[in-house]
């Protein structure tokens, strides 16, 4: 069956996000090597806000959010962005990005237990096996770090095991949300409230930011206007025309194309550790992911979005 022309832009469009996604790592990597990381992505959602502002605008739909999507601004904001972008740059500071990627993108294994506990799901055999599975794969890639030269690195992984739960905590409450206005319209307020969160953070633990070098701006070139404000963008777009279970497992490339990147950039060692990790980890988000898919798409109380909306989750 031949696709149509905005179906086959579209999975271009995806196949680009994976690759947007997967060199964001080793970026992000450079930039908070150069530049406080708190900092870092505080000046990461400050861009973001501005190049969102515009493309919302030019969509017609930038305006004050009701009340009610205020609620889901606040948690996405603070755990999705906010949260999870300072652990994970923290973390970037002693670990290999590649590494980070793959444990950082684990949040599917989190979800499960938390729709469990939190919307009262019913969770499968496979689901159950997978989120096995996929722990087993973080403990297998932290296996290193229980080595008495190593065991600075098990603070790095508890931050990136709790990024990636914060991510998934802001996943269950979307679930659960009855949106007013659809995901694009309320990404530039979450990032702003992201960036205004950061910056007392940075201030406190950081001091005042000091001046950037070339490749720091670089990187932040790339991370805020590319691997946020647009992949975000490309999620909602891609998201209309290519079904939720075709997107789900195509995002789970990232963490490989991350890896491929930074051992070709950073030169990281992919030793068993890590090989058999990634396998573990990336064969219990497959399993949870297909337990995920019949997810229902945002609810809204004015008109239906898109059902694949949901699955715009940002990096």
């Amino acid at each position: 069956m031949r696709l149509r022309q905005p179906e086959r832009r579209s999975r271009w469009l995806l196949a680009l996000l994976v690759l947007i996604w997967g060199a964001s790592w080793p970026v992000i990597k450079i930039g908070v090597t150069t530049f406080p990381p708190i900092w870092f992505a505080c000046l990461r959602y400050a861009v973001a806000t501005g190049c969102l502002v515009v493309i919302v605008a030019l969509r017609g739909e930038l305006k004050l959010p009701s009340p009610s999507d205020w609620k889901l601004i606040a948690i996405s904001g603070v755990l999705q962005m906010a949260t999870y972008s300072a652990l994970t740059g923290l973390a970037l500071t002693r670990l290999p990005p590649g590494r980070s990627s793959v444990l950082a993108f684990s949040t599917p294994l989190w979800v499960v237990p938390l729709s469990v506990w939190w919307l009262r799901e019913r969770v499968s055999w496979s689901g159950r096996i997978g989120v096995g599975t996929g722990v087993l794969g973080v403990l297998v890639i932290a296996s290193p770090a229980w080595q008495s030269r190593a065991h600075d690195q098990l603070t790095s992984y508890a931050l990136l095991m709790c990024a990636a739960a914060g991510w998934a905590v802001s996943i269950v409450y979307v679930r659960a949300h009855r949106f007013q206005a659809s995901a694009i319209a309320l990404a530039p307020w979450q990032m702003l409230l992201a960036a205004l969160l950061l910056l007392p953070c940075a201030v406190a633990a950081e001091g005042a930011p000091p001046s950037m070098s070339v490749r720091g701006l670089a990187s932040l070139a790339y991370v805020g206007p590319i691997a946020t404000a647009f992949a975000y963008w490309a999620v909602v777009e891609v998201g209309r025309y290519v079904r939720a279970t075709t997107m789900s497992v195509t995002l789970q490339a990232v963490p490989s194309v991350g890896l491929l990147i930074s051992a070709l950039t950073f030169h990281e060692a992919v030793n068993v550790s890590l090989g058999l990790g990634v396998v573990l980890i990336s064969a219990g988000v497959l399993l949870t992911s297909t337990e995920l898919l019949p997810w229902p798409g945002p609810r809204k109380a004015v008109s239906a979005a898109p059902a694949s909306e949901s699955t715009g989750r940002l990096r």
